[in-house]
């Protein structure tokens, strides 16, 4: 379980994040919504420890991560999936997809055949560079980069962005299928309210910093959501 506890995050003089809580479960999907700029994302960095938090506590299976940096959470079993898809252009679909392996020990530095069962159309594009994919089929491999980590606890920040409807769809199978398995905590970003709303076990609503909404979905309030995420 992943456990946030009272955060605050500052960049400089401002204070971004105004004592945040969170929580997500193994084989649960815990979705933020909010309007751009209200520190969803800065939330996301601060626990994947990309950005250092100025107050509070994160914790991970009842141990204390405040303090421990990046590549230590990634050895515990953190990945994410970040806004904009961050994938090596240069790079082919497989050098991507490998560069999930430097926290796996040698002996696990496979490409597992379930990768391919859950995105086919990156079998059949091994060898196309990154930056020549379309952005549906580049956020499939930012997703699939992160599963060859075997995470426990999964960070996508809106894998909907800039995605075609049918490919939406498709994402949201997989997360569905995902935390099925129960073997990993979820955590998804998200502006896109119904996707966000078809998926949340638990749901929190930020502005200004603060968590202002949260909840299970089965106590969310939708008009009360919507009205907080309306521009």
């Amino acid at each position: 379980m992943l456990k946030v506890e009272s955060v605050h995050l500052h960049y400089g003089a401002s204070h971004i994040l105004r004592g945040i809580g969170l929580m997500a479960e193994r084989g649960k999907i815990t979705c933020v919504l909010g309007r751009n700029g209200v520190g969803k994302t800065s939330l996301m960095r601060a626990i994947l420890g990309l950005q250092p938090v100025s107050g509070g506590r994160i914790a991970w299976d009842g141990q204390d991560v405040t303090g421990v940096p990046t590549h230590k959470r990634a050895g515990l079993g953190f990945a994410s999936v970040p806004q904009g898809r961050d994938i090596f252009p240069r790079l082919t679909v497989e050098e991507n997809l490998q560069t999930g392996f430097s926290v796996l020990p040698r002996s696990e530095r496979r490409i597992p055949d379930e990768i391919y069962e859950t995105f086919p159309v990156l079998q059949t594009m091994l060898r196309r560079r990154g930056g020549d994919l379309s952005g549906g089929q580049q956020q499939q491999l930012a997703i699939a980069r992160a599963l060859i980590m075997r995470p426990k606890l999964l960070v996508l920040d809106e894998p909907t962005e800039g995605i075609q409807p049918s490919i939406i769809k498709d994402i949201e199978r997989v997360i569905r299928s995902l935390a099925r398995r129960g073997d990993m905590a979820i955590v998804l970003v998200e502006q896109y309210f119904e996707f966000a709303r078809d998926l949340a076990d638990y749901y929190g609503v930020m502005e200004r910093g603060e968590m202002v909404l949260s909840g299970t979905r089965a106590e969310m309030n939708e008009a009360d959501v919507r009205r907080r995420m309306a521009v």
